[in-house]
């Protein structure tokens, strides 16, 4: 149809799963240097607080969308879709059977093999769930998605304790 192609090349990709990182980093800096509160020293006291909250609320949004998690549920929020509760995994055993496995390793005495061991899997899961994710987000099935961002919710979590378990005490 004519005029299809006279919006700007960017609007389909503000929302879409898919980024490219180096993009994003570099949009970032760009944003950061323009409002950062260095800038505005010598400024009335008004545009140094303008200056301090857009400077936070660029950080903000640089961490929500690098992370894919983060990123999923807000492009669900976005589009009205309430976030997936941990018992919406529950139907799925063999996924909460996986996770219960990796949570005993987790308990065992600590084993440098061993936590490296976890932290490979976890990776990889994540990994295969950000795929499947693009792709869901990619056909537009927003359930799907959510479904699987449950699923990374609690690779997350498992990432956290594995976190805390190596650092020395």
């Amino acid at each position: 149809p004519a005029g299809r192609g006279s919006h700007p090349p960017c609007v389909r990709s503000d929302r879409s799963f898919r980024i490219d990182a180096r993009h994003l980093q570099r949009r970032f800096r760009s944003l950061q240097r323009a409002v950062h509160p260095d800038r505005f020293g010598q400024r009335p006291p008004k545009e140094q607080y303008y200056s301090e909250q857009h400077s936070s609320l660029i950080n903000k949004a640089y961490q929500t969308l690098l992370n894919p998690l983060s990123r999923g549920l807000y492009l669900l929020e976005l589009s009205g879709v309430e976030p997936a509760q941990e018992t919406d995994c529950d139907a799925d055993s063999a996924f909460l059977m996986e996770i219960m496995e990796i949570n005993e390793k987790l308990a065992e005495p600590k084993s440098e093999d061993n936590l490296e061991e976890i932290e490979t899997l976890i990776k990889v899961k994540q990994e295969e769930l950000t795929r499947e994710v693009t792709a869901a987000f990619e056909r537009d099935d927003l359930q799907e998605a959510k479904k699987l961002l449950a699923k990374m919710k609690y690779f997350a979590n498992l990432e956290d304790k594995l976190k805390a378990k190596k650092i020395p005490s």
